[in-house]
């Protein structure tokens, strides 16, 4: 697998992600099939950071409405890195 595959897109526009930013952690949303040690190179080899640590977790998809039936969500895989201490990851540009 290779980086553009293991992570699909950052998530960084939920409460939680911008409290654990303070933290150096940053949270992606990776392949299913990606392990920690794939996701750790992946995010080292796009983003020219080094990474701590990696905590993943399974989440489960939710039930939706589809007109009269219902529809399960795909599960999805999220994956917490925290990176070395005064590295960040800019994903906004904030020069403007």
């Amino acid at each position: 697998m290779n980086p553009e595959q293991v992570i699909r897109r950052p998530i960084v526009l939920t409460e939680k992600s911008n409290l654990l930013r303070a933290q150096n952690q940053v949270i992606f949303e990776v392949s299913r099939n990606a392990n920690k040690i794939q996701i750790r190179n992946a995010v080292e080899k796009l983003f020219n950071v080094n990474v701590v640590s990696v905590n993943t977790l399974l989440v489960r998809g939710k039930e939706r409405r589809m007109g009269r039936g219902h529809a399960r969500m795909q599960n999805w895989k999220k994956a917490m890195v925290t990176l070395k201490e005064g590295e960040t990851i800019d994903f906004f540009d904030s020069s403007e």
